[in-house]
């Protein structure tokens, strides 16, 4: 991740310095409350260790999903924070919540 900004916001300066692996995704939607389904979907992702998913707003099928997953942690963009970041290996998001990221935080 290469940032060419001399003005950092502090989520950005988390990610430079902890370069958890990013993860962009089309979208991130499930039709039901499955937690195999959204295992399913990490492991897909190359994801399999400590992660936050990025959603763009509150989506209660992916929390309840995700929520027994160890180590997995959701959150809608608006309330991304930088320990999160820095305790996360991977950052995993959708294209309407890096949008959302960027207008809120830029």
């Amino acid at each position: 991740l290469i940032l060419c900004e001399t003005n950092l916001t502090d989520v950005q300066e988390a990610i430079v310095r902890t370069s958890p692996t990013v993860v962009v995704i089309d979208s991130i939607q499930m039709d039901a409350i499955k937690t195999a389904q959204f295992r399913k979907f990490l492991d897909a992702v190359n994801v399999n260790g400590k992660a936050v998913v990025v959603t763009p707003a509150v989506d209660q099928i992916v929390v309840k999903s995700a929520r027994n997953i160890p180590g997995v942690l959701t959150t809608p963009a608006v309330q991304l924070n930088v320990y999160d970041i820095i305790n996360a290996q991977y950052l995993v998001l959708d294209q309407a919540a890096l949008a959302k990221i960027e207008e809120v935080y830029a």
